[in-house]
């Protein structure tokens, strides 16, 4: 089965269609006011509902209030939640939506306990960890640091390019990889040969 491929971070309609049209499996829209690839609801209203049937958008929070989640929901057609922040597993079941769980990995970081604590995730999104930042570092992390047998799927994201994703799969095996600075040509902007690069890349496994 091919790797799944989430393209995380989109702003603009055109690059939600153009990830779309090179095979993407989801689009990633991030409601987190810290990050540049952020996106108004109106915003992402205006992407989400151009996403034909059988590509999944993703909603990502990080530690927000349930109220502007459920707002968001209400308003945004969101397939699966990602949290990427502090939250408990209580916290990111309590939407009753799908969820993935991101984790930012250290080399103390124990992903088997994580895999327990939140097996009621569809997958965990394994992430680079850098202080004070939580995602879209485009730092790669160290793979050997994830358990060969790990008890749900993984998505693997952290500096991600057309130039090291067939070396990440063939070492990592995951469910499915996150790309998002690694196919921009400015944050938040996507540059659809490097989304293109990057699927010839994925689909060569």
């Amino acid at each position: 089965m091919r790797v799944r491929v989430k393209i995380c971070g989109i702003t603009r309609v055109q690059d939600a269609l153009d990830a779309v049209a090179l095979g993407a499996d989801a689009i990633g829209l991030v409601f987190y006011e810290g990050s540049p690839r952020h996106v108004s609801i109106s915003q992402a209203l205006a992407i989400s509902s151009q996403i034909p049937a059988f590509v999944s958008v993703v909603g990502l929070f990080v530690n927000a209030e349930p109220s502007f989640i459920h707002e968001v929901l209400a308003k945004v057609r969101l397939d699966l939640l990602q949290f990427h922040g502090d939250e408990t597993p209580q916290q990111c079941a309590a939407f009753s939506q799908p969820f993935i769980k991101a984790i930012r990995v250290k080399s103390d970081t124990n992903l088997v306990q994580y895999a327990e604590d939140f097996s009621a995730a569809k997958a965990l999104l394994l992430d680079a960890y850098t202080e004070g930042v939580m995602g879209g570092t485009g730092q790669v992390f160290d793979w050997h640091l994830i358990p060969k047998k790990l008890a749900m799927p993984v998505i693997l994201a952290g500096g991600l390019t057309a130039q090291n994703v067939a070396l990440a799969i063939g070492q990592v095996s995951p469910y499915a990889v996150d790309v998002s600075g690694g196919v921009e040509s400015a944050k938040g902007i996507k540059d659809a040969a490097k989304i293109a690069a990057f699927m010839q890349q994925v689909d060569r496994h």
